[in-house]
């Protein structure tokens, strides 16, 4: 159920070619190749948001915005990109739409000095190396983000990572070489720094 467009084998372009099948097949009206479409990706759409956003409950909600979303987009699906590369982009303009949303309400509600969101502060889960490597990584300018959760996260190649940002292979290069620079200082820090 993974989405990576730059995988090796026989068995993985055989699933971008099918997809590819059905994604044109839905472009023209197929309710049942839609449903198998997103039947095959949703727990991967899920999986993208949660680690963007690092929220269950955001994961979800942005999960089923892809969905609505991709239901009136596929209908102007032509097939010039794989599949998997404009069903990302989806996600990942989602995701940023979300957080513009979130961004404007937090400052809002800043705005009022009112605490509306709670922190997961004192949790056990804080200490946890592997936490706060991807809590830090949310941390980063978009784009360095961007690339390193397509990359590290995703385990997409800089070239499909590249397809998928709109940017070439060096620009994606360089995203991850500055984000891994931050990211190795954040985590010498302490940890009430990154909160």
């Amino acid at each position: 159920m993974t989405m990576r467009p730059d995988a090796n084998g026989p068995e993985t372009a055989a699933r971008e070619e099918d997809d590819h099948a059905l994604a044109l097949r839905a472009s023209h009206g197929d309710r049942d190749a839609f449903a198998r479409l997103i039947d095959r990706h949703y727990a991967t759409i899920h999986r993208i948001a949660w680690r963007w956003c690092g929220n269950a409950g955001d994961a979800d909600d942005i999960a089923q915005e892809v969905a609505i979303k991709l239901a009136r987009a596929i209908g102007s699906w032509r097939g010039e990109a794989g599949f998997s590369t404009w069903l990302y982009r989806i996600v990942l303009n989602t995701v940023r739409d979300r957080q513009r949303a979130l961004a404007a309400e937090r400052r809002r509600v800043e705005a009022f000095a009112v605490q509306a969101l709670v922190d997961a502060q004192g949790s056990d889960e804080s200490t946890d190396p592997a936490t706060r490597l991807w809590a830090a990584v949310g941390t980063l300018p978009e784009r360095q983000r961007d690339a390193v959760l397509l990359v590290h996260g995703e385990g997409l190649g800089h070239g499909a990572a590249a397809d998928v940002m709109g940017v070439s292979e060096g620009t994606v290069s360089f995203h991850i070489h500055e984000a891994k620079k931050k990211l190795r200082a954040m985590m010498q820090a302490p940890e009430d720094e990154l909160s």
